[in-house]
């Protein structure tokens, strides 16, 4: 993508786990103060300025070459801010940015991320787990596999979830008596964790799209 003529930047905002209260002071100024404003279909219905502002949006969908294009067009004008779930550097559109923008024209404000969240709610230290996302992918094996001691924190989505994730565990060489811990809606006012051994989480009901972590 043609660059060379573009003297404004992408600020990529990490807008944190849900919660405004989760977002750090830099990620807010820059939203309200964006002109041209990219992000989830649920961040521009909190965070997008009234339309009378002039300020230009777009959601983000599945047609990331359009999503490109206009945050190319935009910046012919002014810096455009993009919206992104979590912290940025963990499986977000920084990724496609990069590949269709130089690494010097993107700002990236960092955000507290779901997992994040997740270990200071269980007070986890978090240095030495392993992380992993079954959000729309499938890790590879060697990244599940049981080891003593082993803390592993994972992304999940609607069809990957703590129903279907722990017979991959166990697989791996996990013990069905290991503890999971299933982290609901952090961050809102429902938020709920609950803590079962792998074998029981295969009993419950499937939670989806939330966080879980396993103590080996």
């Amino acid at each position: 993508m043609e660059t060379a003529a573009v003297k404004h930047r992408i600020v990529v905002a990490g807008i944190g786990p849900g919660n405004p209260d989760y977002m750090v002071p830099l990620a807010k100024q820059a939203i309200a103060g964006a002109k041209a404003l990219v992000g989830g279909r649920r961040a521009l219905a909190q965070f997008a300025a009234p339309a009378a502002s002039g300020q230009q949006t777009l959601a983000v969908t599945r047609d990331i070459a359009g999503v490109m294009a206009f945050i190319e067009r935009e910046l012919h004008q002014h810096d455009v801010v993009v919206m992104v779930s979590g912290d940025p550097g963990y499986y977000s559109l920084l990724d496609a940015l990069r590949r269709n923008f130089p690494a010097q024209q993107i700002a990236v404000i960092p955000g507290i991320s779901a997992l994040q969240l997740a270990f200071a709610r269980l007070a986890l230290p978090w240095h030495d787990a392993r992380l992993v996302s079954f959000h729309g992918r499938r890790p590879p094996a060697s990244a599940l596999c049981y080891e003593p001691g082993a803390v592993l924190g994972m992304l999940t989505d609607g069809e990957q979830n703590s129903k279907t994730i722990p017979p991959l565990l166990i697989e791996q060489g996990w013990p069905k008596d290991a503890k999971l811990h299933i982290c609901m809606r952090l961050s809102y006012a429902d938020e709920e964790i609950r803590t079962v051994s792998l074998g029981e989480a295969m009993e419950l009901p499937a939670y989806a799209s939330g966080i879980l972590i396993a103590e080996g």
